[in-house]
């Protein structure tokens, strides 16, 4: 299983100019190899990929793949809601310093259950490259069912899911009926000891930019079954965990990233910089975490 553990999802930082901070990424890429983090995600909703140009693209998995010269395997995010488009992009994808993807669901169109399963199976007929399916309905518009994602684990080269429902019913069917060696991993940071308790594989985390040492304790602490540990870790990040989403993400990471001297808070309209009021709460609330 290659992708367990405590997974970061990056951001992508900018200059005060708005352009993306080279020496920033480089940095936070740093960052995780030195503080435990197992696996890098590149390009998902917490690189503000939406607002990514084809050239940003190229250049930010670029400057991630060089920084990290093999230590630590690297997942792509691709996903669209054209499966006829996204098929020929996995089709032509080609860079060897990619280990997997993580896509999720289609947004928008909200597809049948049935949908979602020919989706995914076009896409996994065209790469041999592992992939790791991606439920989160808050953006995407519908649920992929605990149903739906057993179905797809059938599929050879489907290796897990992010589930980011937050339905706890949900992501214990998909754990009681999984095959052998398909990562179930939490797509919310406030349930990734829970689920791994309950027999998950770890988490893809976006608090784990500014906290990856506190994330990789808590998840190897509930592997170990030091539940007492894992505990303790899981409520020092609770309270600054719902105020990095209180304003949208990755606007409360970037400012705590700006903090530890990562990169600036700048984000990308639609997104803008979190409040006055929330910073100085996130302050005092970092403060308090060793």
């Amino acid at each position: 299983m290659q992708f367990k553990g405590t997974g970061v999802a990056l951001v992508t930082p900018f200059t005060t100019e708005g352009s993306v901070d080279e020496k920033a990424l480089r940095k936070l890429v740093d960052f995780q190899i030195d503080n435990g983090t197992d696996f890098l995600v590149v390009q998902g909703t917490t690189g503000e990929t939406a607002t990514l140009t084809a050239d940003e693209k190229d250049l930010v998995l670029e400057i991630i793949i060089d920084q990290n010269k093999g230590k630590l395997p690297i997942v792509l995010g691709m996903a669209d809601n054209c499966t006829a488009s996204l098929v020929e992009e996995f089709k032509n994808f080609d860079n060897e310093g990619v280990d997997g993807f993580l896509s999720a669901s289609p947004h928008y169109n909200k597809p049948s259950q049935r949908g979602i399963i020919a989706h995914f199976e076009a896409i996994a007929a065209v790469t041999k490259k592992p992939i790791i399916l991606y439920n989160v309905p808050g953006r995407t518009a519908s649920n992929m069912t605990a149903e739906t994602t057993l179905a797809l684990a059938k599929v050879e080269n489907i290796v897990g899911v992010k589930e980011a429902s937050g339905n706890m019913d949900q992501v214990m069917q998909i754990l009681k009926n999984a095959p052998e060696g398909f990562a179930v991993l939490s797509g919310e940071d406030a349930l990734a000891m829970p689920i791994t308790a309950m027999g998950g594989h770890g988490v893809i985390s976006v608090v784990a930019n500014a906290l990856p040492k506190q994330f990789s304790t808590m998840i190897n602490a509930t592997f170990e079954g030091d539940l007492t540990t894992a505990k303790n870790e899981h409520f020092k990040v609770l309270d600054i965990t719902d105020s990095f989403f209180a304003e949208g993400n990755p606007s409360g990471i970037k400012y705590c990233l700006e903090l530890l001297d990562i990169g600036t808070e700048e984000v990308r309209l639609p997104l803008t910089t979190i409040s006055k009021e929330l910073k100085s709460k996130m302050k005092s609330q970092l403060a308090l975490i060793d």
